[in-house]
C-alpha cells in the first residue's frame, strides 16, 4: 500500500539503486492517476538525481506511452509508477529496458540487490546531480505513434463505449479513437486520483456492458495495459478471445503462423490454433514470460487471458490501447460485428479457477493431489483440461479446471480443492 509498504525513502532508494546500475544519461518516469503517484514518483526521480541520473517527467501517461518513448527519447530505462489493475490505495513501479521492453529477472535482480545492500551510494554534487525536465506532450506523441500505424478515418463506422476506468487512458483513449473516425461515447473518464479501478475498468466489464447499449466496449485497466472487450450483446471478451479474433485474421492473411499464450489460456482458444493451423507456444503466467518466449520463437502476437497482448510489429509491451486498434482493424475489414467474430474464431469452455489458502505450498511433495489430478483428467478426457500451481505471491494453490459443462467443472474444481486442503493446509 502506498505511503505504508511503499514509501517515499523506499522510492528514493529504488531510484538510487537503478541510477547507480545505469550509471548515467536520463529515465524516462510515467504515471497512473493515482493520488500517490506524484509522491512517489517524485521520491524516485529524487533518487536518480542523488545519483547523477537525470530524469524525464511524462506526467499522466498509457503505460503503452512509456514502452514507446523511452526508446524515442534514447533515455537508458523507462518506469511507469502505477499499481495497474488494483485500487487507488496500492502503488508500484514498472521498469522499461532502452528498447521499450519489461526489463528482464537479471537486470530486476541486479536492482534488488543493490536495493538490499543499501549503499553506500554515489553522491555527486554541483553540476553532477541529476537535472529533471519534463515532457508536457507526452500523451500526444504517444497517440501520434499509434496514428502513424493506422489508417486516418479506418473505423469510421464503428460505435465504442469507452471505460476509461479513471485511469491513465481518460481522455487519450477518446482522443485516438474520434481521430481514426470512431463514433465515441466515454465512461470512467474522470479521475481524482481515488476512483481508479473502482466499479470500474478491465476487472469489472459488467459496469460497461450496462452502459454500452449496443456498442462495441473497451474496458482498460488503470495504467491501460490491459484490454477486456465488451460485445454489442453486452457479453465480455477476454484476452483469450481477442488473441483468438486477431490471429485468426492474420492466418488467413498468410501473416501469422505462431502465438504465444499462458499455461491459463482456455482449452477452447488451444483448440481454434489447432483447428487454424496455428502453433502455440506455451508459456508460464505473466507477461514478461510471453514477450521473452515471442522473442525466442520468432513470434509477434501472444498475451494473457487478462488482457495482456502483445503485438512486436507494433510495441514492445501489452497496450490496451494498440490492441483495442488491432481488433478494430479486423472488424472493420471483416465488416462484421465482434459477436460475430468471437462465435468464429472459437467456443470458450466453462473454466473454474478455486485458490486454496495453504500452509505449504509444495506441490512436489503432494503426491495425494497428484493422484487426485490423474483420476480427475482420466474421467475428462480430451474434453477437459486441469491445473494446478502454487501462487508466486499468496499463500495459495491455484486449482483451474475446464470442462465441457460448468457443472462440471466447479465439481471437480471443489473435489481437487478439498484435496488440496487437506493435504497442503
Amino acid at each position: 500500500m502506498a505511503n505504508l509498504d511503499l514509501g517515499v525513502p523506499l522510492a528514493f532508494d529504488l531510484g538510487r539503486a537503478a541510477g547507480e546500475l545505469i550509471g548515467g544519461g536520463a529515465v524516462l518516469v510515467g504515471r497512473d492517476t493515482r493520488r500517490s503517484g506524484e509522491m512517489l514518483g517524485a521520491g524516485l526521480q529524487a533518487g536518480f538525481h542523488s545519483v547523477g541520473v537525470n530524469t524525464i517527467d511524462a506526467g499522466v501517461v498509457p503505460v503503452g506511452g512509456v514502452s514507446d518513448l523511452v526508446s524515442d527519447l534514447g533515455a537508458r530505462l523507462g518506469v511507469m509508477v502505477s499499481a495497474s489493475h488494483n485500487p487507488a490505495p496500492d502503488n508500484g513501479f514498472k521498469f522499461f529496458d532502452e528498447r521499450g521492453g519489461k526489463l528482464d529477472d537479471g537486470a530486476e535482480g541486479e536492482i534488488e540487490s543493490r536495493l538490499e545492500k543499501g549503499g553506500p551510494w554515489k553522491a555527486p554534487t554541483g553540476a553532477g546531480i541529476g537535472l529533471r525536465r519534463p515532457f508536457p506532450d507526452a500523451v500526444d506523441r504517444y497517440l501520434e505513434g499509434i496514428l502513424r500505424q493506422t489508417p486516418a478515418g479506418g473505423l469510421a463506422d464503428l460505435r465504442l463505449a469507452l471505460d476509461c476506468a479513471n485511469g491513465a487512458a481518460s481522455g487519450a483513449a477518446r482522443r485516438l479513437f474520434e481521430e481514426l473516425g470512431a463514433d465515441v461515447e466515454e465512461y470512467f473518464g474522470a479521475p481524482d486520483g481515488m476512483n481508479i479501478n473502482d466499479g470500474c475498468g478491465a476487472t469489472c466489464p459488467e459496469s460497461l456492458a450496462a452502459a454500452a447499449g449496443g456498442r462495441i466496449g473497451l474496458c482498460f485497466d488503470g495504467d491501460a495495459d490491459r484490454l477486456i472487450v465488451v460485445d454489442e450483446d453486452g457479453a465480455a471478451a477476454n484476452g483469450d478471445v481477442i488473441l483468438a479474433v486477431i490471429a485468426r485474421h492474420l492466418r488467413r492473411l498468410g501473416r501469422l503462423d505462431r502465438v504465444v499464450a499462458t499455461v491459463m489460456s482456455n482449452l477452447g482458444f488451444r483448440r481454434a490454433m489447432r483447428r487454424e493451423g496455428i502453433e502455440l507456444i506455451e508459456t508460464r503466467v505473466g507477461d514478461r514470460y510471453v514477450l521473452e518466449a515471442m522473442l525466442r520463437h520468432g513470434a509477434f502476437l501472444g498475451g494473457e487471458q487478462s488482457g495482456h497482448v502483445i503485438q512486436l510489429d507494433r510495441a514492445r509491451t501489452g497496450d490496451g490501447l494498440r490492441t483495442a486498434v488491432r481488433l478494430l482493424e479486423v472488424a472493420a475489414a471483416a465488416g462484421r460485428p465482434i459477436r460475430d467474430l468471437r462465435r468464429e474464431a472459437l467456443v470458450e469452455f466453462p473454466q473454474v479457477l478455486e485458490n486454496v489458502p495453504v500452509r505449504s505450498k509444495d506441490l512436489d511433495g503432494a503426491a495425494r493431489v497428484w493422484k487426485a489430478v490423474r483420476a480427475a483428467e482420466a474421467e475428462l478426457g480430451e474434453d477437459g483440461r486441469i491445473l494446478v500451481r502454487a501462487s508466486g505471491t499468496e499463500p495459495v494453490v491455484r486449482v483451474m479446471v475446464e470442462a465441457p459443462t460448468m457443472e462440471t467443472a466447479r465439481s471437480t474444481a471443489l473435489e481437487l480443492s478439498e484435496v488440496v486442503a487437506g493435504e497442503l493446509g
